[in-house]
């Protein structure tokens, strides 16, 4: 609950601000450049905030972010300038840990064989936010470009207050009541070295992260260069071929969400163990790439609409199927950094996939950015690794 209402102020926020900074007579390239420093600023600050969820617990951390939330939201509904509008996406995405913290503390409590299934749920809430939050969007929006960046803020900053109260702290060693420590190694990943670590992941830092993680990581960045270009350039790509309203675009996103919500309660679980985590992550990248494809048509609804299905099909398994993977192979004491990591891997994603994807459709055509993402997908698909099955990835008893 606590991500599903943070993921509604986001989605408040993502379907309006590459309008909302065009209104501030930004060029197409630097709109990619705004919305590139959310996930710059967590690209910094989520190995920080991951390892402190790992000292002090998953939830002081948790609310630190969602104040953050808040705070951020309310300098970018102020922005008169291109400068205040980068302040407010910066102090946001330096206050986003949501993802990894509360990635980490579902496994935390996950056994491995509903792993795959309560990330598909968790996913399911980043799918609400994304159909609750452009539809409040849409409504907000028409009493003013600043509205939307308030009501964010609001339910931030609420979603902070009811947390103090209600979000349990899940982390093994500081859960009041919770399994200790012995009981947590039985969710420890099998090959094990003598010190109980997984090999080559070090206590001290992730110079040493095991060579299977380190590679998950590195095609959940390149696969999400590729799928964020396509977000943060789709409001564009819409008013260009199909002259949709800010509140028509809005509209889109809210379907979008609501096929995600579907996609993660009741494809994820059956396909990851039919196919495994390994086939469920090439089943979404061979989705992606051909939905990315497909968006470089030019061919009206006709062609929009199959791309986006794909898109939100194939995002939908590759994005928890990753997290659980990469969660199942690191211990409740090192899970915070590990994820924090990958999120810092997919903030840097984020910042090169807008920006790029802004310059392309800017500079070479709309088209462009669109089969630049689909060839980037190819290339994460041959990096998947070829003995990534469900059963190497989980725990043997």
């Amino acid at each position: 609950m606590t991500v599903a209402v943070d993921l509604i102020g986001f989605g408040i926020v993502f379907p309006i601000l590459p309008r909302y900074a065009e209104d501030l007579d930004i060029s197409p390239s630097v709109i990619g450049l705004v919305v590139a420093s959310f996930s710059l600023a967590q690209l910094v600050c989520a190995p920080i905030l991951g390892r402190l969820s790992d000292r002090y617990g998953r939830k002081p951390v948790l609310i630190v972010s969602l104040c953050g939330t808040a705070v951020g939201s309310v300098v970018t509904g102020l922005a008169g300038s291109v400068w205040l509008l980068l302040l407010g996406r910066v102090l946001d995405g330096a206050s986003g840990a949501s993802v990894s913290v509360a990635q980490a503390a579902v496994a935390d409590v996950a056994p491995a064989a509903e792993r795959p299934r309560l990330f598909g749920l968790l996913g399911a809430a980043f799918g609400v936010g994304f159909v609750l939050g452009p539809a409040i969007a849409t409504l907000t929006a028409l009493g003013g470009p600043h509205i939307p960046f308030f009501v964010a803020a609001a339910i931030a900053g609420v979603n902070a207050l009811v947390a103090v109260r209600r979000l349990p702290e899940t982390h093994p060693r500081l859960a009041a009541g919770g399994p200790d420590m012995a009981e947590a190694e039985g969710s420890a990943p099998e090959h094990v070295g003598p010190a109980g670590l997984e090999p080559g992941l070090h206590p001290g830092g992730l110079a040493g992260v095991a060579p299977a993680v380190l590679r998950l990581v590195v095609v959940a960045f390149v696969a999400l260069v590729a799928f964020s270009g396509f977000e943060g350039t789709f409001a564009l790509l819409v008013k260009a071929r199909l002259g949709l309203s800010l509140s028509s675009t809005g509209a889109v996103f809210t379907g979008i969400g609501l096929a995600l919500v579907l996609v993660q309660v009741g494809l994820v679980h059956p396909v990851s163990e039919r196919l495994g985590e390994a086939g469920t992550l090439r089943a979404g990248l061979v989705a992606n790439g051909a939905g990315l494809v497909l968006l470089a048509v030019d061919g009206g609804w006709v062609t929009l609409v199959p791309a986006l299905g794909l898109l939100v099909v194939g995002q939908g398994l590759v994005t928890p199927t990753m997290s659980s993977a990469v969660a199942g192979r690191v211990r409740a004491e090192q899970r915070g950094r590990v994820l924090g990591f990958q999120q810092s891997a997919g903030s840097l994603a984020r910042v090169v996939g807008p920006a790029a994807a802004g310059v392309l459709f800017e500079h070479v055509g709309v088209p462009a950015p669109y089969l630049a993402a689909g060839a980037l997908v190819l290339v994460a698909l041959v990096l998947v690794p070829a003995r990534a099955g469900r059963r190497a990835w989980q725990p043997s008893g």
